[in-house]
């Protein structure tokens, strides 16, 4: 057998591996699409949203499903740049900038509250670490800025004025003034408002070139509409500590590049790097699951019901007994790590499991119940173990 045709039978052989593993991964894309399509019409369905963004990592891989409308009023269907609200999963990128902060030297968890903002002295966060606020054990704060407290001077008094109902690092409470305070405090140390470290530091290390805390006057057209129960179009009002808690707008794209960053993807900030895998780290163990700075964690392979029972209403609204973990426990790979979020308008949830190197984002302009969010993106992690090619 001579050398050049030993080498066209390598050639022949090479190419029929290649065309079958391409055969294999379009295969897997179709029944990719085929699992995403049977999840997400039902839960649109059942709870009338008006539009729905879904994106999927996978090795690398990034998959994204539009459905339905960004605007009632005018059609305009969904796409990938359609920006949406994500409520809560903003504070993943306040914790991300506080972690941000620590890598940096500026801001320490063991420092207390007010060292970073002196107007606070003279009150409980002389004797609050600032760890406390940033996963919800600082003592009791509640769910909101009550409503009376509209600037910063406000804010000051109001925190100036609060007593705590519980001893630090005993309880959890989820608390938009807590982890506010968190991501404002971080700011502070390092000498520059919130949003303007937001968007023109962190989002741009991290590549989010469609992702705002303000959108831009040239973006708007891009900006969907949310919905009340009642159908009325509602976007997210301006309050005190906003930004931090809730005021994160961006594209299932985008968020899911945000989701591959956590998953270990490739960024060039060796302390961005080191503080995204901070904001992993648990300090808490709240029932079944483990608080985070901004992400929640549970151990995988986990149930659909133990994910249920850490994202339940009873998390969201009343305080929880909290254990410290001494030391804190980083989440490592085999970990489910999640984080739900809402406005008036919006529903939104990311979640990722850093071993499958898989992650979802499912982004809603309309408010809808939290479960059947998490059943939709467990049922389609789960099925996506099961498809070959990806």
């Amino acid at each position: 057998m001579t050398g050049i045709f030993r080498i066209g039978i390598l050639a022949a052989a090479l190419l029929q591996v290649t065309n079958t593993h391409a055969a294999d991964q379009k295969d897997a894309e179709r029944q990719l699409e085929q699992l995403v399509n049977k999840t997400v019409h039902p839960v649109m369905k059942e709870n009338d949203l008006p539009g729905m963004a879904v994106a999927i990592t996978v090795n690398g891989k990034r998959f994204f499903f539009g459905y339905g409308v960004a605007s009632k009023e005018n059609g305009e269907k969904v796409t990938e740049k359609t920006i949406f609200e994500v409520g809560s999963v903003s504070k993943t990128f306040a914790a991300t900038l506080a972690a941000y902060a620590v890598e940096n030297g500026t801001f320490s968890l063991t420092e207390k509250a007010s060292a970073y903002l002196p107007a606070l002295a003279g009150g409980a966060l002389d004797k609050i670490d600032v760890l406390d606020l940033g996963t919800y054990t600082a003592g009791g704060l509640p769910l909101q800025v009550p409503d009376e407290v509209t600037n910063q001077d406000g804010m000051i008094a109001y925190f100036r004025a609060w007593k705590p109902e519980f001893a630090p690092g005993t309880r959890r409470r989820y608390s938009n003034p807590s982890i506010g305070l968190f991501g404002y405090l971080a700011a502070e140390s390092m000498g520059k408002p919130y949003d303007a470290l937001m968007e023109e530091t962190l989002l741009p290390k991290l590549g989010l070139s469609n992702t705002f805390i303000h959108v831009p006057k040239g973006r708007m057209g891009d900006y969907a509409y949310g919905y009340t129960k009642a159908g009325k179009p509602i976007r997210v009002s301006p309050g005190v500590l906003d930004s931090e808690a809730y005021g994160i707008k961006t594209t299932a794209p985008d968020l899911i590049r945000f989701v591959e960053a956590n998953i270990g993807g490739q960024l060039s900030d060796e302390k961005l790097r080191g503080a995204i895998a901070a904001t992993h780290v648990g300090y808490y163990k709240v029932g079944e699951m483990t608080q985070g700075l901004g992400w929640e964690s549970y151990p995988y392979p986990t149930s659909l019901d133990r994910l249920l029972a850490g994202n339940s209403a009873d998390m969201a609204f009343k305080p929880q007994k909290a254990e410290k973990l001494n030391p804190p426990v980083p989440a490592g790979a085999d970990a489910w790590l999640n984080k739900t979020g809402s406005t008036n308008g919006f529903a939104a949830y990311a979640a990722f499991i850093p071993a499958r190197k898989a992650g979802i984002v499912i982004l809603a302009n309309k408010n809808y119940p939290i479960p059947a969010r998490i059943r939709a993106a467990y049922r389609i992690l789960s099925g996506i173990e099961k498809l070959s090619g990806l």
